[in-house]
């Protein structure tokens, strides 16, 4: 863990461990801004431009790995995040802790560990209730991916309607997605979505029992893997995972059930990330449970 001048974004903390290399910002967040191979492409998208606009009450989206807390609503969720964060720990964690939201009464805590010798990155967010009073909320994990790749997620398994009368996952939709947009496939064993440069936005939630989610860019691979709790109640009409795109990036988005925190009460969600290169995958159902379901297999062992 070393301090490094990155770009716009000021003084931040540098973890790598020879293979990958994690920024996060001190002077605002808590915010992990670049994710990537050392010396390769960040897999996060930046807006550095924010940077600049950084010290007011505007929220920002500045890019990278953020923390929220669900269901989206304006103005609670849009507390802007543009002040320093407080960080601690040793050579491959970091535990940023925000101050408390003014607005809101929930403070944010972000606990990022690398691994020590694999692609892999354990990625705890933490909501605490410094209210006098209880609120109802879930943790809300949103990654801002760079433009051009693919998000996929699985479905669950394909079962005949003699096996199975009841419905398996549910699917929210938001009233500006369009199911005939070509970006979406909506396959058997997986459902992807395309970042495309310039197009509008587009949202999906889905019940994701399977507990991962993915997005390949070039011959890049980033997997987000999280427990995925049976009988709980999720925002969203039952969205654990979350997938929205507009002009610029794709958000790839993992949430906890909604949960009463009593004052002074905390709940966590953790995610389990790893990165792999040098793969060719295409976004066929073959060539998916090929490459990338190994790949799944082994961060989810963790």
């Amino acid at each position: 863990m070393k301090t490094a001048q990155y770009g716009r974004w000021g003084q931040c903390i540098r973890l790598e461990n020879g293979r990958l290399e994690l920024l996060v910002t001190r002077e605002r967040g808590p915010r992990v801004i670049r994710l990537g191979f050392i010396g390769g492409r960040n897999l996060f998208r930046e807006f550095p431009e924010d940077a600049a606009l950084g010290g007011d009450d505007r929220w920002k989206i500045y890019g990278g790995h953020r923390l929220w807390h669900a269901p989206e609503m304006y103005p609670r969720t849009y507390v802007p995040d543009n002040g320093p964060v407080d960080a601690t720990g040793d050579g491959r964690k970091v535990v940023l802790t925000q101050e408390t939201e003014k607005r809101t009464g929930i403070q944010k805590v972000l606990a990022i560990e690398m691994s020590e010798d694999e692609n892999r990155v354990t990625v705890t967010h933490t909501l605490t209730n410094r209210n006098l009073w209880e609120v109802e909320l879930a943790v809300w994990a949103l990654s801002v991916m760079s433009e051009g790749g693919l998000a996929v997620i699985p479905q669950e398994p394909y079962s005949s309607h003699s096996a199975t009368l009841t419905p398996v996952r549910p699917m929210a939709l938001w009233a500006y997605t369009d199911m005939n947009d070509p970006r979406w496939r909506w396959g058997r064993k997986y459902v992807s979505l395309k970042q495309v440069p310039g197009a509008p936005p587009t949202k999906a939630g889905f019940g994701n029992s399977r507990g991962w989610c993915s997005y390949l860019l070039d011959d890049l691979v980033f997997l987000k893997c999280f427990r995925y709790i049976p009988g709980a109640v999720y925002p969203d009409f039952g969205s654990s995972v979350e997938l929205f795109t507009n002009e610029n990036m794709l958000e790839l988005e993992s949430l906890g059930p909604l949960v009463r925190l009593a004052p002074d009460e905390a709940v966590t969600h953790t995610e389990y990330w790893g990165l792999f290169k040098d793969l060719q995958i295409a976004d066929t159902d073959d060539s998916l449970d090929e490459i990338l379901l190994p790949l799944v297999e082994e961060i989810l062992e963790v």
